[in-house]
């Protein structure tokens, strides 16, 4: 000690209780544990959601390539329909419609479902218009493209006339 100097005061001994340290370690134990509990719920959740994603992807992964396919898929379709009665005799248009039935079919199992729209209200989230025509208001009177879906979220949407209200003469002659 130097001379002059003040004496340093020494802070008085604090004691802790035995029943408050007991006390103070419970509180800590308990939030230790508490959040110990919601580490390993994020962790689950964590995983439960990798999985899904996981799926999905595999669900999805061929979106792109289906996709891609789908302009052969019309092709197939505008030739078949726009064929003519004596066109459509030849053995060989038999075995290209074989041919497009298989194609059909592989990409149905691989989960491709063609989206119906003709006499079906016009939903955007499933058609897109491209031009109004006679018919009943709001309701799908021609498909121009036909649409699909991939499982069940809408790969391409379907291009459509909507019935704009007015009715066709030719129709009304009918009734």
């Amino acid at each position: 000690m130097i001379p002059g100097e003040p004496e340093e005061q020494k802070p008085e001994s604090l004691e802790i209780e035995p029943e408050q340290a007991l006390s103070d370690a419970r509180q800590k134990a308990e939030n230790y544990l508490e959040s110990w509990k919601r580490a390993q719920a994020d962790f689950i959740n964590y995983k439960r959601r990798a999985e899904q994603e996981k799926q999905e992807m595999g669900q999805y992964a061929n979106a792109q390539l289906i996709l891609s396919l789908l302009p052969v898929l019309d092709d197939f379709e505008r030739a078949f329909d726009n064929a003519t009665p004596k066109e459509a005799k030849p053995e060989w248009v038999a075995g290209v419609k074989l041919i497009e039935n298989k194609f059909r079919s592989i990409l149905s199992a691989q989960g491709l479902i063609p989206i119906d729209a003709v006499g079906k209200p016009f939903d955007p989230s499933l058609h897109e218009a491209v031009m109004c025509g006679k018919g009943e208001e709001g309701i799908v009177v021609q498909e121009m493209r036909r649409g699909y879906k991939l499982n069940d979220r809408v790969l391409r949407p379907s291009q459509v006339v909507v019935g704009n209200g007015e009715t066709d003469p030719l129709e009304e002659n009918k009734t």
